[in-house]
């Protein structure tokens, strides 16, 4: 199970994220801007949410999670493959947004199964396996649409990438076994899905929550940043062909983003023995430790020196991760578990890809006339410089909103 929800993050990232090894070639053929470009990864995503998202999440809270996740996987590969035939902007943008309906519908479902799956002693190295399936969609989404588009052209690009998605949609339907809901939630745990109202109100007065999903959606900037604007920063810093740099910044991603989210899963499980608020301190800590590197990365003078750096500062990026996510499940009720991720998700996407990459794109047409080619860059700089600070703020204050009777770790799973 958590290897086929693995495999379906993998694919999530992989078919959102191919976006950006393609985007010089896009950027040409329809004669775009950086701030179009920014809006194409990150406004259609953040609309999905207003389609798709909260329905899907209400559906995961009493529906068959199993079924939810096969068919967004099928849907948005389908979109991605359209992606292909876009006529320009508008039409590209509306493709885009079909490939986020899917993802949307996706997430809530895959967490909720996890976190029935595993118990709390077991959840956060479970979730950086997820994690870890999400990091190697950035790498597949980075060598194999390079490889496609340097062979066969943008377009087909897209159409080879999204196929597959519905193969895995298939064996996710047909393998994957509906685990009984709320299986290692604490005695007197509320299982049963509640009204709509008392369910968002249940969130907004969890402080625990509401902290890590702020937390998340501040920092999420930082990795949606360098996941969507490093193969153009590369492209435009270095005289490397896009077949080149496919690979080898995919294998940047995968030197740090295999272990990263492992090594972060499994030092959360030994942290919260202890101390519950490491759900909370970890990834403000990880999330500005990763600052300097990437600094140090924009800088280099040469492919090696930025690819190694990049490396260093993804893998400090997601460890992050595994805190956060098994965080949420471990903060809310079983019942609330769809619609926690659902909202954590929506404003994850409504600042840290929405926001953040038109942010960066509009800074980087801005400082363009003063900083040229090294515009894009400093604009990302910044703007995850201002991410990291703000989200350890936050992840501070939900440290100290941790019950005390999880300071040190509670006996037993279930929820806060």
């Amino acid at each position: 199970m958590l290897g086929l929800l693995s495999l379906v993050s993998l694919f999530s990232i992989a078919d959102r994220l191919v976006f950006s090894i393609l985007l010089e070639d896009i950027k040409a053929e329809f004669a775009l801007s950086d701030t179009q470009l920014g809006l194409l990864g990150g406004l259609a995503f953040t609309a999905t949410y207003v389609l798709a998202g909260f329905p899907a999440a209400r559906l995961a809270d009493r529906s068959i999670r199993r079924s939810i996740v096969a068919a967004a996987i099928a849907f948005w590969s389908t979109m991605t493959a359209l992606c292909g035939a876009a006529t320009g902007f508008w039409t590209l943008f509306l493709a885009r947004i079909g490939v986020g309906v899917g993802e949307g519908c996706s997430g809530p479902s895959s967490q909720s199964l996890i976190a029935d799956y595993f118990s709390r002693e077991e959840l956060a190295r479970a979730m950086g396996v997820l994690t870890l399936g999400a990091t190697l969609g950035t790498v597949a989404g980075l060598m194999a649409g390079g490889l496609l588009a340097d062979a066969f052209g943008w377009r087909w690009a897209f159409v080879l990438m999204g196929l597959p998605g519905l193969l895995v949609g298939l064996l996710v339907w047909k393998t994957v076994p509906e685990p009984p809901r709320g299986r290692y939630a604490r005695p007197g745990a509320a299982l049963a899905q509640r009204p709509l109202g008392a369910t968002l109100a249940s969130l907004a007065g969890n402080r625990v929550f509401v902290g890590l999903m702020l937390g998340f959606a501040v920092q999420i900037l930082i990795g949606y940043a360098m996941a969507f604007w490093m193969a153009p920063i590369m492209l435009r810093r270095f005289e490397v062909p896009l077949r080149d740099v496919a690979l080898l910044l995919g294998l940047a991603f995968l030197a740090g983003g295999v272990p990263g989210p492992l090594a972060g899963g499994v030092l959360t499980d030994r942290l919260v023995r202890r101390d519950e608020r490491w759900r909370a301190w970890l990834p403000g800590l990880v999330g500005v430790a990763a600052l300097l590197p990437l600094w140090l990365a924009l800088e280099a003078g040469t492919v090696a020196a930025f690819l190694g750096l990049f490396a260093l500062a993804y893998a400090l990026f997601v460890m992050s991760q595994a805190p956060i996510l098994s965080g949420i499940q471990a903060a809310v009720e079983p019942g609330e578990r769809g619609m926690a991720v659902a909202v954590a998700l929506f404003f994850n996407n409504l600042i840290g890809q929405a926001l953040g990459l038109g942010v960066i794109g509009w800074l980087s047409d801005r400082l363009a006339p003063v900083h040229g080619s090294g515009a894009l860059a400093l604009a990302l700089l910044l703007a995850c410089a201002a991410a990291g600070v703000a989200a350890l703020a936050i992840f501070g204050w939900t440290a100290a909103q941790v019950p005390r009777a999880a300071r040190p770790a509670a006996s037993g799973p279930g929820s806060w």
